[in-house]
């Protein structure tokens, strides 16, 4: 087979062993072509060089940054797009059902089929999972600033998560999807193609990656008491009663505010001005799917 592997050497909890994830990966896929990211932006060169010269399918090694970057040099080719999780999250891993150890996702890879898979956009920048604003995406811009001294992990990403819950107030947004225009508050306001953050906390527990649509969720700025009460229904796959959360389906919605819009995208933190506006194209990523 004619693949590549792309491979986040610093991706997860500890730098890669090379030398043995080479050899797990030829063990499988012998011939593969194996290359290492060697900082932002690297995984998207690399992928489009790959579909530019006739790979078959590009498999992004690493958490969902790198495999969002993998993907941007994919859209709207013929090569496939192949997932290995590394990170800390692997909200798109856990999606596609590929987490457990290498070898035995190496060999679901093997047996995969090739599917159309949706992609969304925010202010034209790909997502492959979910795009939000609200304290999410407050807290991953938080905690991208505290990784800047080394601390990484899920034990900082819930320590800045907390404190920001306790300090946390909403901004004030108007929302126009399908020539409706309403102001909301919310606590997060979430556009899901798949259904998790990662860690199993399942957002939009109906959301599909095939389904040309993509999930609003929006999660309502209610007392800490009440949110604690059903926080347990995101890790159970559930929607929350209580009226906390209200989902509806869209593909196509502006985001408007007075002032700076920090959003995320595939958990990676962004910022604009004024305006964010959401899209998604169905069926724009040839996806591996066990």
């Amino acid at each position: 087979m004619n693949i590549r592997f792309i491979l986040n050497p610093v991706s997860g909890k500890k730098p890669a062993d090379v030398a043995a994830l080479k050899a797990q990966i030829l063990a499988v896929f012998p011939g593969a072509q194996i290359c290492l990211t060697q900082g932002p932006g690297h995984a998207t060169t690399l992928a489009q060089e790959a579909a530019q010269n006739g790979v078959e399918t590009v498999v992004a090694m690493g958490g969902d940054g790198t495999i969002n970057e993998t993907a941007k040099g994919l859209v709207d080719t013929q090569c496939t797009l192949g997932i290995l999780p590394r990170g800390s999250g692997n909200g798109f891993a856990r999606e596609l059902g590929l987490m457990g150890p290498l070898p035995t996702a190496l060999n679901k890879l093997k047996n995969a089929s090739t599917r159309p898979c949706d992609a969304g956009f925010a202010n034209g920048e790909l997502f492959l999972n979910l795009a939000g604003v609200g304290i999410e995406a407050v807290i991953a811009w938080q905690f991208m600033e505290q990784a800047k001294t080394g601390s990484r992990g899920m034990w900082p990403y819930f320590k800045v998560a907390a404190q920001t819950l306790l300090s946390y107030r909403p901004q004030t947004l108007r929302i126009t999807q399908e020539n409706k225009t309403q102001t909301l508050a919310p606590l997060s306001l979430v556009f899901a193609n798949g259904r998790q953050y990662g860690s199993h906390f399942i957002v939009a527990p109906h959301a599909s990656l095939f389904d040309g649509q993509l999930d609003r969720v929006e999660i309502k700025d209610v007392c800490k008491l009440k949110l604690a009460s059903v926080l347990p229904f995101f890790f159970w796959g559930k929607e929350p009663p209580l009226g906390t959360v209200q989902t509806v389906r869209t593909t196509h919605a502006l985001i408007e505010a007075d002032g700076e819009i920090l959003y995320h995208i595939d958990g990676e933190p962004r910022k604009t001005q004024h305006r964010l506006e959401i899209t998604v194209r169905p069926g724009a990523l040839r996806l591996w799917v066990p």
